[in-house]
């Protein structure tokens, strides 16, 4: 994967190279090239694909200078400008299901797919409506605009930044910060780590149990969703991570997408803390205009699941994708409503809901639910995730836990061994990250022997221990597939 090939990061030594070496205000310029040239290459050099980003940028930069004028087609062009930016999503996420559901044929040609264009179009929409509101001035220089939406660290996978956050620090030319230059390091170390140590380790056996199911049931699948849970998580954090990284050594800094998930307490508190860009993204954009929680709690709960429903779309097209948005809405609806309930049974039973059994039930709950949701997620389709789920209550196995079973789907017990020990560092380090230590800002404060140490000492950690071995082939990033 071009992400964590070899490669890549000579591009990125180069591109900052040239960065730091420019004047500061034609810095953003190596940007712009660098980030052009880069998407060239995702595309294939497929002229179409490539183009279609750059027609759509133009399309949005034109009608947001339109918008930000004061006249009576503001609204036409505002809804010009989102479907603009929509429709083309919508018609690549759903066409293909629709088109094997009704006419039994295939998916379009990838070269009219263009590379991002889940990520790229969210942008566009939050900025034409952003200028529409007044929030922010649009932008004169065509380019400029360009670069703020083919940046190529997020371009593909995210995070989705809004244009107050991210365009000034593109356009303004950073000097070189040796202390954000190595915190990009740091966290593009990271990224590695959970990818090649957790992520793909993980996917292996989830691979084996979802891509052959029924020929594992009840236990296994229970296994199968735990260890999906914790692969999509290290691997989209991972690009995360790896995005962030890389900017930090130009002196940019992305939105953190990603607050510890699995320790939330509810199904609320979950999507506070995951891919953070895309629910802000869907509470302002999608939620608030629909009304919000401002005209009653029914139309409250509507608005909740018609905002999950985009989310499920936004995912892809067809049934299981609807489905697993609705679930999430309707375990916030159920969650809201039982509240009271809940309430009133721990004053009865005098439960402390303070206490931190409680809490930690509630986080195992949490994500209990939420993985059974990632298992419809996961499954081909939705009667298949649904009988796997039905399997888990029904067939009883518990067994394979103890008789060396799970060493047939596809790791040794060595590798069983290192992915357990990564997933505890890992654990370690977001109980940390929890009660708030900052463990890269105490990394740097640390010798510089020391600091030296860990650096090496956790290169070859992901050398030694990560999935990287003759032959071996890293698995593409889960939501680049998004």
């Amino acid at each position: 994967m071009i992400f964590i090939s070899f490669w890549f990061y000579i591009f990125v030594a180069a591109l900052a190279a040239i960065y730091y070496l420019l004047p500061l205000r034609f810095r953003w310029v190596s940007l712009l090239i660098g980030s052009l040239g880069f998407y060239w290459y995702l595309s294939q050099y497929a002229p179409a694909r490539f183009l279609a980003l750059v027609a759509l940028a133009l399309i949005s930069w034109l009608l947001g200078k339109a918008l930000g004028k004061d006249h009576k087609y503001r609204k036409a062009l505002l809804t010009v400008s989102i479907l603009a930016d929509a429709l083309p999503l919508v018609l690549i996420k759903e066409a293909p299901f629709f088109f094997w559901r009704i006419w039994n044929t295939g998916t379009p040609a990838w070269w009219l797919i263009p590379v991002g264009i889940s990520f790229f179009s969210l942008q566009l929409i939050s900025y034409s409506v952003d200028v529409y509101s007044g929030r922010i001035a649009p932008e004169r220089h065509f380019l400029k605009f360009l670069l703020f939406v083919s940046f190529f660290p997020q371009i593909v996978q995210g995070p989705i930044p809004r244009y107050a956050q991210l365009s000034h620090q593109l356009t303004e030319g950073h000097r070189f910060d040796e202390r954000k230059f190595v915190k990009g390091f740091m966290l593009i170390l990271w990224g590695f780590f959970l990818k090649l140590c957790i992520a793909d380790k993980a996917g292996v056996v989830v691979d084996q149990i979802f891509d052959h199911y029924p020929a594992y049931r009840g236990m296994y699948v229970l296994v199968g969703g735990f260890l999906y849970s914790i692969q999509l998580y290290t691997d989209f954090s991972a690009c995360t991570s790896l995005a962030q990284g890389i900017s930090g050594l130009f002196g940019i800094d992305l939105i953190n997408n990603f607050r510890r998930p699995y320790f939330a307490a509810s199904i609320k508190d979950f999507w506070r803390r995951w891919h953070i860009s895309l629910s802000s993204w869907l509470r302002d954009y999608i939620y608030i205009p629909l009304g919000g929680n401002r005209k009653g709690t029914v139309r409250k709960y509507l608005n909740i699941l018609l905002t999950f429903a985009v989310s499920g779309i936004w995912h892809g097209g067809g049934f299981k994708f609807l489905f697993w948005g609705l679930l999430h809405g309707g375990y916030q609806v159920v969650g809201d409503v039982t509240a009271p309930l809940r309430s009133k049974l721990s004053e009865r039973f005098r439960i402390d809901t303070s206490s931190r059994i409680h809490n930690v039930l509630k986080q195992i709950v949490t994500f209990f639910l939420v993985m059974l949701a990632w298992i419809i997620f996961r499954a081909e389709y939705l009667s298949t995730g649904l009988s796997m789920i039905w399997s888990i209550f029904t067939v009883h196995n518990p067994w394979i836990l103890t008789n060396d079973a799970l060493l047939g789907l596809g790791l040794g017990w060595k590798e069983f061994s290192v992915l357990l020990i990564c997933m505890i560092i890992l654990l370690g380090v977001s109980v940390a990250q929890e009660k708030g230590i900052a463990i890269r800002e105490k990394i740097l404060n640390c010798p510089i022997a020391v600091r030296w140490i860990i650096y090496i000492s956790a290169i070859l950690f992901v050398v030694i221990f990560g999935s990287y071995g003759w032959g071996y082939d890293s698995q593409a990033f889960i939501y680049g597939g998004f």
